[in-house]
């Protein structure tokens, strides 16, 4: 069983930036590759970005040049830099790990972006 806890939203202006956080559970995150989701009132799941194991990043379009993707493996943590935080990144953001064919989700973090 993994389990995935998001911190680090919160309300933030045009402009602005978070650092998002999310740890995981077990011994087996090093191994893994994980992603960033997020889900805007009203609207689907979006998949952000993700790194894999070897560290290789790919982002989605819309975030690409403002959001960063790190994970340090000793601290069973990956994270998400926003930087240049529009209202469009309203959204809860989600961490996503795949174990043998199931998918984990951790409970998700708010981002609000409002002046």
């Amino acid at each position: 069983q993994v389990q995935l806890v998001e911190s680090g939203g919160g309300l933030v202006q045009p402009g602005g930036s978070l650092r998002l956080s999310c740890a995981a559970s077990g011994s087996i995150f090093s191994t893994r590759t994980m992603a960033w989701y997020r889900q805007a009132p009203g609207k689907q799941r979006e998949w952000v970005g993700l790194i894999t194991t070897d560290g290789s990043i790919r982002y989605a379009n819309s975030v690409k040049g403002r959001f960063t993707i790190s994970r340090d493996n000793a601290k069973n943590t990956v994270y998400l830099e926003m930087n240049g935080l529009k209202p469009e990144d309203t959204a809860v953001y989600y961490c996503n790990m795949g174990v043998g064919g199931l998918t984990y989700w951790g409970q998700g973090t708010q981002v609000t972006v409002s002046s």
